[in-house]
Formats: C-alpha cells, sequence, structure tokens
C-alpha cells in the first residue's frame, strides 16, 4: 500500500489553531481531544486518502477533485494530487463553505 504525503496549507493550519485556541478558553481537556481526533483523521489520509467524499457545494459546480472528512461539527477540506494529500481547511459545518471560501479567495486575490 502506497503512503501519502500529507501537507496543511497555510490556512489550514490557522484554522486549527483558531479551533483549538477558541475550545480550549472554555474546556482545556477538550481541545487536547479534539486537536488529537483532528489530527488523527488527517494522518489516515496517509493510507487511505480517497476517504473523503466530494465535497457536495462544490460538486455543484462541477469541481470533483476536493474531499472532505466531517469530523463533526468540522469539515476537513482536501485534495489529492499524485502521492501527496493537500489539507486546505478545516471549517465548522455549522457556516455556509461558499462564503468561507470566498472570504479566502478574496482574501488572497487582495494580498498578492
Amino acid at each position: 500500500m502506497q503512503k501519502h504525503k500529507v501537507i496543511w496549507s497555510p490556512s489550514a493550519e490557522q484554522d486549527l489553531e483558531d479551533i483549538i485556541l477558541y475550545i480550549d478558553e472554555e474546556n482545556p481537556i477538550n481541545a487536547q481531544t479534539i486537536f488529537e481526533k483532528i489530527q488523527n483523521v488527517t494522518v489516515n489520509l496517509e493510507l487511505y486518502p480517497s476517504k473523503g467524499k466530494v465535497i457536495p457545494e462544490l460538486k455543484a459546480f462541477g469541481i470533483t477533485s476536493f474531499q472532505q472528512i466531517v469530523l463533526s461539527p468540522w469539515r476537513i477540506l482536501y485534495r489529492q494530487s499524485n502521492s501527496t494529500v493537500y489539507v486546505m481547511a478545516v471549517i465548522d459545518s455549522r457556516r455556509d463553505i461558499e462564503d468561507i471560501l470566498f472570504n479566502r479567495i478574496t482574501r488572497e486575490s487582495n494580498s498578492s
């Protein structure tokens, strides 16, 4: 079985840090548990990169190269390219993904 390299984008790393810091304010033990769960999911992508499902909101636009794994209430968004898996975002599933992605694209294009 081929092992894939998992790379976190800077924005996904920031997502995870923001989530953990927010939870840590109320419950440090829970923050550590959630951090470990999210890390374990992404480590599993090394062996099982096709485990996730296509992101429905993107599929509606014909974009099927991005997948997600739901670890309620978070969605871990990633894409696979050859033997590398890129973790692109970790977002709260209760938020509108289209708004989140639009804001990121806008912010990144303004910083260029």
